[in-house]
Parts: structure tokens; C-alpha cells; sequence
């Protein structure tokens, strides 16, 4: 399969495979971009490309859009010049070699795939090919973590020697089939939805995870749920250690049955000069300098999100598009992806090697997962 395209004008012309909830996501992020648009939806399920529609009907662009039941169609039809792959994480594998037989550019919905062989079949198949595939990783880019990440880099905190991330949230989103509610379609919780953080302590801590040591549980989310005489078994919450090989320490704390809570997500990164953290949405960082500041004594940074670098919030606030932006830079100046295969394999990898520390009750060397060669 081959496809390539020539759009008339500056406008980039986005193919949508998956309208789902991410989906639709994607499409009122890319419809707030200057010069790009939704050119076609490639989605079996026709409730999931009526709402993609009438995303894109609030722009009056509608009409213009090409539907296909099936995405090898639309990337053979030159309809694209991108795509962006949104389908449920269990079909990654597949939409994701079918694109790169073709030279359009890609966004893949994290994770990359949902087991880190898959995702080492996905660098191995795209090793020599030109076209961008970029996954998406957005919390990089959420304005609080993104100042966080730059005050690291600006030696603020000095050599990093620990890392904590907590997310206390609401459950799992309804989704079409409620695929989401078995690991296997999602490769689990801890790759599902925490390949972000992972993917956080891994460009934080500059170094490879070697170690991981997990314990969670399905403790209250969706107990009752049968689907097919199957109860669903999603974890809903887990504490996650993680050692690196230059000696950071990383940890994860998830609860997925905390949205009584003020912040959602709070990262914090120490080293031997000070600390720094991040609360959403608060929208605000605090810096302490050993020797300046004390306990309860320390500089609040307030993060906006109100100016014109952020087009639209979505679910992310603001990330999203941030992440769409540079992607489209990418796409336009043939730039490498900000966010690697490498560094999605290994978000992936963590994921995996916690759900099987948590299954065998021991820590697990990440060479048990990374296998190559």
C-alpha cells in the first residue's frame, strides 16, 4: 500500500482514523489550528463519525469531509496529507504498520501500542522510513509540567535524585464497546493511562529505568461490570517505584477513584539544590533553593493558560493543542518528532514490567521486557 498527496494550498489536510472520544479530541484541536482541517474520518462505527461531523460542522467544513468505514481506503485515496490514528489501543499494531506503508506523516494516540514487543515491531518497520510518526505524550507539554521541566534543565533543582508523580482522578471514561474495560484491549492502567508519567520520570531522570516495583489492585471502579459474561478487570489504583540506572528514584502514586480532590496532578522533582513542583489544575509551580527557602517558605509561580499560544483547552488543558502545534511545525520544516519511538516503547515498557511486578509480587529488571536481537 502507497499513498501520497499534494494539498492546493498552505492548508494541511488531516485524515482522522478513530472518531471516538479521542478522536473528537483531535479533530477540535486540529479545527483551532491556523491553516489546517479535518479532510476525512475513517470510523466503522457511524455514531462515532456523526459526532467527528458535527465537530467539524461548528467550522462549517462538514460538507467537505470524506467518510470512509474503513482507514486502508482513505490512505489510499489522497484525501490526506496527515493523519492522526485515535483508534482503541488493541488495533494500534496494525493501523500503525498499514500507515507506514504508506509517506504520510502520522500522530498516534498514546500508547504506541500496548506491550512493548508490539512497539519494538513498530520501530523496527518504520527504521527506514522518511515520514514523521509522532506519538502522542501531551502531558510534556502541559504548561505547569512543561515550566517545571525547563526550571530541571536550568539546573534549579541540581542533579536530580528523586521524582514523585500523583494523579488522583475520576474512573475510566465510557467508551465505544467498552473496550476500556478489559487490560487486554488496553495493555492495563499503568500503560493505558500512566505511559504519561512514565514518560515524564524517564525524560526527567536523563537516564534508562532499569528496575521497576509495583502493587495495585482493582479496588472499586467497575467491579460490577460484565460484558459478555466477562467482569471487567481494569486496576483502578497502584503505588509504582521505579529505579534508574544513574541512581534517580522515581514513584508513581494512582488512585482512580479520587476526583474529590483539588489538584489531579502533582509532580515534583528534588535534587541536592532544591525542589521544584507542578500542581493541575491550580496551574502553578513552587521552587525551593536550599539555603533561600523554607518549609512553607518558598516561590509560587502562577501558570496561565489564557493567551494566544493556546487555541483550545480540551480535556488537557491546553496540551493537546500545544502538542498539535508542534507537530504541524514538524510536518511543515520535515523535522524529526519531539517525542521518539524510543521514548514511547519505554513509556510502554514501564507500564508493562509494573503490571508484572504487581502480578508476581517482585521487582522486574526492565531487560525482562526490552527484548532485542
Amino acid at each position: 500500500m502507497s499513498a501520497t498527496s499534494s494539498s492546493p494550498s498552505d492548508t494541511i489536510r488531516y485524515g482522522i482514523i478513530g472518531a471516538g472520544l479521542m478522536g473528537v479530541e483531535h479533530i477540535k484541536n486540529i479545527m483551532a489550528l491556523p491553516d489546517a482541517e479535518v479532510a476525512a474520518i475513517a470510523d466503522p462505527h457511524q455514531p462515532s463519525v456523526d459526532q467527528g461531523l458535527e465537530a467539524i460542522q461548528a467550522s462549517h467544513l462538514g460538507s467537505r469531509v470524506k467518510v470512509f468505514d474503513d482507514y486502508r481506503n482513505m490512505l489510499e485515496s489522497d484525501s490526506c496529507d496527515v493523519v492522526v490514528v485515535a483508534t482503541p489501543n488493541m488495533t494500534h499494531l496494525q493501523v500503525v504498520l498499514d500507515v507506514l506503508e504508506t509517506d504520510l506523516p502520522a500522530l498516534v494516540e498514546k500508547p504506541l501500542c500496548t506491550n512493548t514487543a508490539d512497539c519494538l515491531t513498530v520501530m523496527e518497520a518504520a527504521a527506514n522510513r522518511d515520514s514523521m510518526l509522532w506519538t502522542g505524550l501531551e502531558y510534556r507539554f502541559m504548561r505547569p509540567i512543561a515550566r517545571l521541566i525547563e526550571l530541571v534543565d536550568e539546573g534549579v533543582t541540581g542533579p536530580v535524585k528523586m521524582i514523585a508523580m500523583r494523579e488522583h482522578r475520576f474512573p475510566f471514561l465510557p467508551k465505544v464497546g467498552d473496550w476500556n474495560r478489559f487490560s487486554r484491549n488496553t495493555g492495563g492502567t499503568l500503560v493505558e493511562k500512566c505511559c504519561h508519567f512514565f514518560d515524564l520520570m524517564n525524560l526527567l531522570a536523563k537516564s534508562p529505568p532499569v528496575r521497576v516495583m509495583a502493587t495495585g489492585e482493582q479496588s472499586v471502579n467497575h467491579l460490577d461490570e460484565i460484558y459478555d459474561g466477562e467482569r471487567s478487570d481494569i486496576l483502578d489504583n497502584a503505588f509504582v517505584l521505579v529505579d534508574y540506572e544513574n541512581g534517580v528514584r522515581a514513584m508513581l502514586d494512582l488512585c482512580m477513584f479520587a476526583e474529590a480532590t483539588h489538584n489531579q496532578e502533582e509532580v515534583s522533582v528534588v535534587g541536592d539544590r532544591g525542589k521544584v513542583e507542578a500542581l493541575i489544575p491550580d496551574n502553578l509551580v513552587r521552587i525551593g533553593v536550599r539555603g533561600r527557602h523554607s518549609i512553607g517558605n518558598v516561590e509560587a509561580e502562577p501558570i496561565s493558560l489564557a493567551d494566544e499560544d493556546i487555541g483550545y483547552l480540551g480535556h488537557h488543558w491546553g496540551s493537546s493543542y500545544v502538542e498539535h502545534t508542534r507537530f504541524l511545525n514538524a510536518v511543515r520544516t520535515d523535522t524529526p518528532p519531539d517525542i521518539s519511538l524510543h521514548d514511547a516503547m519505554v513509556s510502554v515498557a514501564v507500564g508493562e514490567a509494573a503490571h508484572l511486578s504487581i502480578e508476581l509480587g517482585r521487582p522486574v529488571q526492565l531487560d525482562e521486557i526490552i527484548k532485542t536481537g
